[in-house]
């Protein structure tokens, strides 16, 4: 049984106790089991009202949306999980300053990004305008441009700053399908083999362009961007891949014949030149440095039972 087949097993098992919500929402037309009648409650009740706000503000659409700016009910979205695992620290600086050092020894405070300590669906300041830089065409945040689905940044000991890429999964896997079409090449290959670019030299271009590498790579891009304008005045970046242990099917598989690694973390970290600035980990291991801290109780008693048991 694969992870995911796991998973939506449990989400309809605890369904009607965990949530209240007796299922059969409507996805991709159709009645489902894995999906909420009430989508908004998909979303943990500490955050609910304020994270559809911040999307409905921000011109956010939500994956596979039911409509009405609410979020889709759909028990295994990795949109879901990230808002649901980093919304609540957005005010809270504590929170965010101990997940950064955890993460960044070199961090001495969280500083905010847009209004809060995470940004969703991150493509850059308006004012940067990094999508161009990528030569795509849309400034909508989480759509037709290359986006990651949080943001933070961090206050270096040096006093310069640093931007932290969030890129979430959940039981997402992949199959070995070549995305490398001509449009796709004309926008990136030239980022990728240029003198500062942020992949070694003669890399095989071809290689990065399979799921879930071509999206690495093209939030790899972003990140290098970012750096290159001194976006929200960072200096430096680094990439967080969160992904659960257990989903196998998504760490283990290589879809890319151009790529080698014992997993995919350690592939995709041959391909860059800075080692370092990419960093694979899991949600509990992003959220554990907080457990022990004030008014984090509840919010680590839904995350917990509803994702990491």
């Amino acid at each position: 049984m694969t992870y995911r087949e796991q998973q939506r097993q449990k989400v309809t098992s605890i369904r009607e106790a965990f949530f209240k919500d007796p299922g059969n929402g409507i996805f991709y037309g159709k009645e489902r089991e894995f999906a909420l009648s009430d989508p908004i409650i998909n979303l943990w009740e500490g955050i609910r009202y304020d994270a559809v706000d911040y999307f409905k503000r921000n011109n956010i659409g939500w994956w596979q949306s039911s409509g009405d700016d609410l979020p889709t009910g759909h028990l295994l979205s990795s949109q879901i999980a990230c808002v649901n695992h980093l919304y609540f620290i957005r005010q809270r600086e504590d929170l965010a300053t101990t997940i950064l050092k955890s993460i960044d020894p070199d961090v001495v405070k969280a500083v905010p990004v847009d209004d809060g300590y995470v940004e969703f669906e991150f493509i850059g300041s308006e004012k940067a305008k990094i999508p161009f830089l990528l030569n795509e065409k849309s400034l909508t945040r989480g759509a037709n441009c290359t986006s990651v689905d949080a943001a933070m940044i961090g206050q270096l000991r040096s006093g310069a700053k640093r931007l932290y890429l969030i890129e979430w999964k959940y039981t997402e896997s992949y199959r070995a399908e070549d995305k490398y079409i001509l449009e796709r090449a004309s926008r990136y290959d030239n980022l990728i083999i240029a003198p500062h670019s942020p992949f070694v030299v003669g890399i095989n271009v071809a290689a990065l362009y399979f799921e879930p590498f071509y999206q690495l790579m093209r939030q790899t891009l972003l990140g290098s961007q970012c750096v290159k304008v001194k976006d929200y005045g960072i200096s430096s970046y680094k990439h967080l891949h969160v992904a659960p242990m257990q989903n196998t099917e998504l760490r283990e598989r290589i879809t890319s014949n151009g790529l080698n690694g014992a997993d995919i973390h350690d592939a995709w970290i041959k391909t860059l030149k800075e080692k370092d600035a990419f960093i694979g980990t899991t949600p509990e291991n992003l959220l554990r440095p907080v457990s022990d801290m004030r008014d984090t109780k509840s919010f680590l008693h839904y995350i917990e039972n509803r994702y990491w048991k």
